[in-house]
């Protein structure tokens, strides 16, 4: 019997984690540090990865209190990844 998919629902639930990994990527494809999934090619625009990085940090300050300590380490790591990543990219342009 084959399962069929409902297209409503994911293979895999979203949840925090997930939400933060997908705004790095993000921030790393538009510092052209990762390729776009899409065309494998890798492009940079700055003001498009310095937007991911603010949402980051503004989920760091709405939910400061209110998530599990390994969601809170993940956040604190990618964030200071990213940023780090936008000022090597920033000096290069």
């Amino acid at each position: 019997m084959v399962k069929e998919q409902n297209p409503k629902t994911p293979e895999h639930p979203i949840d925090f984690s997930t939400l933060v990994l997908s705004f790095a990527t993000s921030a790393l494809m538009n510092l052209g540090v990762a390729p776009d999934p899409q065309t494998g090619k890798k492009s940079k625009n700055l003001e498009l990865a310095r937007q991911n990085i603010e949402i980051l940090a503004i989920f760091e300050t709405k939910t400061k209190g209110n998530l599990a300590p390994q969601e809170a380490e993940l956040l604190k790591n990618v964030l200071a990844e990213v940023r780090l990543r936008f000022v090597e990219a920033s000096k290069g342009s």
